[in-house]
């Protein structure tokens, strides 16, 4: 059994309201904007889009900034903090895992959900309403791409890599082929729409459904069925650092006994659909797609070192019974040890 830092008693209680948020941002927006009171045009934000980038970026790094210097001198969770050593990665990757203004405002929740996740589909209207103003009418093209991001924390700690990729990177780099779609009318034959769509919306039902397993496993303590059979699990334990002894189980059965990372496979096919309705003429477009592939297999491996040294032996025996990492069925070689 491996001894593992005891951060599961320290994470806080989050209230999570990130739907009702969702709505209540795009109505408010919608509301105030010119398609309701008047008060601006529904593409304010294509209009100022380089003054946001600005200031997104000045925000993004005061707050980088602050959070280093919170952590040193008034830590919401002393016991949560990881030192390096080195100052620079300490900046980057971030020192307290769960950093907190008091009981309600959690950095990390509040980053991710709202100028992250919330702003995300915000722009992309706003470019919607752009092109409308531009040509007269929403590409097919356009609504595509806006509704497929409509249906898209735990283990980092909150440095730059969360402060300025959530306020900056992701809303402003995973909008780009919004943004290319207001430059370039595109619209889609309604053949390849419906192919578009049915690979975004089979990417996420697997999506969902791969999570489900997992949580249904978990819930039911492996007493469950998956695909109609009895679920197929193997039970661990590890000790944290405090000597308490923990079990969990490990899902070999269903999508996880197919790769160790199915769940990406629906991430990628969604990812892929928001890039195919830009067209083939370019290949900035499909800079999400890339990213993200690169992303998911590093993140593989960031999991891959967490749960070996996590679960030791436990995940060894899982490596064996569930070989491939992302694709499934692949043969045994260099090829599937790096997917």
């Amino acid at each position: 059994m491996v001894k593992l830092h005891p951060l599961v008693s320290l994470f806080p209680m989050w209230f999570v309201n990130g739907l009702r948020a969702w709505f209540i941002t795009h109505t408010l927006f919608i509301l105030f904007s010119d398609i309701g009171l008047g008060y601006y045009p529904a593409s304010i934000v294509h209009d100022n889009w380089g003054g946001l980038l600005i200031a997104s970026n000045v925000y993004g790094y005061i707050l980088t900034a602050f959070c280093w210097f919170k952590a040193h001198y008034f830590p919401s969770h002393p016991a949560d903090r990881k030192f390096s050593g080195d100052w620079i990665f300490d900046l980057y990757m971030g020192i307290e895992f769960n950093p907190r203004f008091g009981k309600l405002f959690d950095f990390k929740l509040f980053h991710n959900g709202r100028p992250g996740i919330v702003a995300w589909t915000l722009i992309n209207f706003s470019f919607a309403a752009a092109q409308y103003s531009k040509i007269g009418y929403v590409t097919n093209s356009m609504l595509l791409d806006w509704y497929l991001r409509t249906i898209d924390i735990a283990h980092d700690h909150f440095g730059f890599y969360l402060s300025w990729g959530d306020t900056v990177w992701l809303p402003f780099m995973y909008t780009f082929q919004t943004h290319f779609l207001v430059r370039n009318q595109i619209d889609l034959s309604w053949s390849y729409f419906t192919l578009v769509l049915a690979i975004g919306m089979g990417g996420y039902y697997i999506f969902r459904t791969v999570n489900n397993q997992k949580d249904l496993a978990r819930s039911s303590n492996g007493n469950c069925k998956i695909w109609g059979k009895p679920a197929r699990v193997i039970r661990t334990e590890f000790v944290t650092t405090d000597g308490k002894v923990h079990k969990s189980l490990l899902l070999t059965s269903g999508y996880w006994g197919l790769s160790r990372h199915f769940n990406y496979v629906g991430d990628l096919m969604i990812s892929l659909a928001m890039c195919l309705p830009t067209g083939f003429g370019y290949i900035s477009p499909y800079f999400y797609i890339i990213y993200m592939t690169i992303l998911l297999v590093h993140r593989i491996e960031r999991d891959h070192d967490r749960c070996t040294h996590k679960y030791g032996k436990y995940w060894d025996e899982y490596c064996k019974q569930v070989p491939a990492k992302l694709i499934p069925y692949f043969p045994q070689s260099k090829l599937n040890q790096s997917l």
